[in-house]
């Protein structure tokens, strides 16, 4: 299967039809871009911004796809932030009619090209002419590694728009599935913690336990921190949840028994991942008996994206630790002219009565927020619950709506 946009001229806004809006998807949703190789989908996606009519296109020094409309120096600035890469998976491309209308396959049809392709289509229905007569910019972006911890395409798109390279986002909207007529508010932040054990090589009938007890003793002593943090709390939102990620066991070259672990850890809001790291590291003292000054904080709150390493003992026990993927939570108000404006958008397009959503992932909401901090939502169609699965597919009628629903919003926000 392979898709084109309808014509491959320069498209009218109001010549945007469903038809291209599928064109669009498809054939976006048919080019592999798993985090890291996203260029082809990139570069396509920049050719079709051109034959829509944007006025400025480009794929950017970090890899995000960037399409523009309206003048440069416009009083108001719209960014809508999808992320054109996905997770792994062979999802074979195909569009199936059921009995609630065509269904389209495919890896990233959900998470998160249908939002980015919305996002596209909407922009294009409203135009250059449009953006210029209501002088404001709208900034399309389909943002590379947000399925990776790195967020490269966001941390790009966040310093392009610091205020003073270019003026902060007066809006902001992020692409993710919502359902066309919910739109997210609350994502949860997230740490990730990598721990590698080392302890001389020695025979499964010795005294001493093996280096695995290192990672399972990380594990219990973090569900009991857990534990305790959630004791009084209800809300799944407001807990402190961890989940075991991956462990193996190993010998290495130099006869040394080694244990890697990763676990993540999603965040609510007002967590100091500071205060936690600053308990972790007098565990760790403990465990390998460790004397001298502990590390000193900040140990990831107010750093960049780089990875911490952090380490602790001797040959007899090694404990090496990296901090990484940390991402605060973060809450967008309801009372705002964006809320305001989708709102409204849903109740004019759709039947349904418009709902709030919060989210236990993290998204590339949780990167910008805290830098630009102006209205913000995550909106797109689709069902999040199919995210990642094998079975990723969406409702290509949802699509459409979401589209005009996009459109609507952003016509109510001039």
């Amino acid at each position: 299967m392979r898709s084109e946009l309808s014509t491959s001229a320069a498209v009218k806004p109001a010549e945007v039809s469903q038809s291209d809006a599928e064109s669009l998807l498809a054939r976006l949703v048919e080019i592999p871009s798993f985090s890291g190789d996203e260029l082809e989908a990139s570069n396509y996606l920049v050719a079709a911004m051109r034959s829509l009519g944007y006025d400025r296109y480009e794929v950017d020094a970090a890899g995000n796809a960037v399409g523009e409309l309206g003048a440069k120096d416009a009083t108001r600035t719209v960014v809508l932030l999808g992320h054109i890469d996905t997770v792994y998976g062979d999802i074979p491309v195909r569009v199936e009619n059921q009995a609630d209308g065509p269904v389209l396959f495919g890896r990233g049809s959900v998470d998160a090209k249908g939002p980015l392709a919305t996002f596209a289509t909407a922009a294009a229905r409203l135009g250059s002419e449009w953006a210029n007569r209501n002088d404001v910019r709208i900034v399309v972006v389909g943002a590379v590694e947000e399925e990776a911890a790195t967020s490269k395409g966001a941390r790009f798109i966040r310093d392009r728009f610091n205020g003073d390279n270019e003026p902060t986002p007066d809006f902001c909207v992020i692409g993710e599935p919502s359902g066309t007529t919910r739109v997210t508010l609350f994502y949860k932040g997230r740490l990730l913690l990598e721990m590698n054990a080392a302890q001389p090589m020695m025979h499964s009938a010795g005294p001493d336990p093996g280096v695995a007890t290192a990672a399972v003793d990380l594990w219990n002593w973090i569900c009991a921190y857990c534990d305790q943090f959630n004791r009084d709390t209800v809300k799944t939102f407001d807990q402190l949840l961890p989940s075991l990620r991956e462990l193996r066991t190993w010998t290495d070259e130099s006869m040394r028994d080694r244990v890697w672990t990763k676990v993540g850890i999603r965040l609510p809001l007002d967590f100091s991942a500071d205060s936690f790291l600053t308990e972790l590291w007098q565990w760790a003292r403990e465990r390998v008996d460790a004397n001298g000054p502990a590390p000193s904080p900040p140990y990831v709150e107010g750093k960049d994206a780089a990875p911490q390493e952090f380490h602790f003992g001797d040959e007899e026990l090694e404990l090496e630790f990296c901090v990484h993927g940390y991402e605060p939570a973060w809450r967008s108000s309801r009372n705002s002219p964006l809320v305001r404006g989708f709102l409204a958008a849903i109740r004019e397009v759709s039947d349904e009565r418009p709902r709030f959503v919060s989210k236990s992932g993290t998204s590339d909401m949780n990167v910008v927020g805290p830098a630009w901090q102006c209205p913000i939502v995550a909106y797109g169609p689709g069902d999040s619950n199919l995210d990642h699965t094998p079975n990723e597919h969406i409702h290509l009628d949802e699509y459409w709506q979401a589209v005009l629903i996009l459109e609507a919003a952003l016509r109510r926000l001039v």
